[in-house]
């Protein structure tokens, strides 16, 4: 038998349907929707279930599963805490069966790493080579030690051209936090801006220029969604439908943009090291330590929960492996 996702339902509602519900009555992102539906999915045609009797005695399958990520698909520790977030999500907020506190899954073997940092002689072509509104994107990656997710969601009102910092909305966490804003980017900025504004107001002409705002606010504050301060900062090309509402708006451009733009010009300059959007968050970390910043601050700067997290950059700083020099060097041959 083929079976279908159509199978597992309730009198009124399919089982991803109702997942969809609870995700947004809690103001999950869209990316963490799509997210947990997708492990969902892969979890119960994992055990082939075929109706919802099957998803009883979830400890035991959700334990399973996930060793089966561990063992047979080698996936990251990250991966692995994101389908056990989204299969908890599942059984607790949705079908309302309790959990324990831990579940006994083998774990996938966390790999400590140490970040690709680029060097200042490094940054300075790459951010030459890149064009157009990547190339400010990929400023304030580096000025600011922002995240992709971050810097593209960005809000006019989040930036505060006269205190020369930025405020992050709902980062990593869910956590509001404050970081610099590069001086050189104010008239590269202010440009934009214009840009944007004008395509806002034709936006407007047309009867459209309502962006996305959460649930609360939307609430709140009822004609929010039009006003200039809260247009995205860097809008896309083009209009789209939203999928939950249906409404038609303009989005905040898709950090694949950024990612091909950062990727093209690292390939055009030869340069060998695996370079993404993220490697300008590391270099921004590493480039402050250098210059003899406190890393509480920098952890405060990029929103990390952990100490232990920003540590990383230390060992960045050991140039030569612990910061020991070849004895080859002492050497004179």
């Amino acid at each position: 038998m083929v079976w279908s996702m159509s199978t597992i339902n309730s009198k009124k509602k399919k089982i991803l349907d109702e997942v969809k519900d609870v995700l947004r009555l809690n103001h999950y992102s869209i990316h963490t929707e799509r997210s947990y539906c997708d492990w969902i999915k892969r979890f119960i045609l994992f055990h082939k279930m075929k109706s919802r009797e099957d998803l009883q005695d979830g400890e035991r399958k959700i334990e399973e599963y996930l060793t089966h990520l561990a063992v047979d698909k080698n996936i990251a520790p990250a991966t692995q805490n994101q389908a056990l977030n989204a299969l908890v999500f599942l059984y607790k907020k949705v079908l309302r069966i309790e959990l324990p506190q831990t579940i006994q899954a083998v774990r996938a073997e966390k790999k400590v790493s140490v970040p690709t940092v680029l060097t200042q002689e490094e940054i300075i072509p790459i951010l030459s080579i890149i064009t157009g509104t990547p190339n400010i994107v990929a400023r304030i990656l580096y000025g600011s030690g922002l995240r992709i997710q971050e810097a593209t969601r960005l809000r006019v009102g989040d930036i505060d051209f006269a205190l020369k910092q930025i405020t992050v909305r709902s980062g990593k966490g869910n956590k509001d936090r404050v970081t610099p804003f590069p001086h050189s980017l104010i008239i590269p900025l202010r440009n934009h801006l214009k840009i944007v504004k004008n395509i806002h107001i034709s936006d407007l002409e047309q009867n459209y220029g309502a962006v996305y705002l959460p649930n609360a606010l939307a609430r709140k504050y009822k004609n929010a969604a039009k006003q200039w301060v809260w247009q995205y900062v860097f809008p896309s090309s083009k209009l789209s439908v939203d999928p939950r509402t249906g409404k038609t708006r303009r989005h905040h451009i898709d950090p694949s943009v950024v990612r091909k733009a950062i990727k093209s010009a690292t390939r055009k300059l030869g340069i060998s090291k695996r370079v993404t959007p993220h490697t300008l968050r590391h270099s921004f970390a590493t480039h402050l330590l250098q210059r003899g910043t406190d890393i509480r601050t920098i952890q405060q700067l990029l929103g990390h929960k952990d100490i232990a997290t920003t540590m990383i950059y230390t060992h960045v700083l050991q140039q030569g492996g612990y910061g020991v020099k070849s004895p080859l060097d002492d050497l004179n041959i």
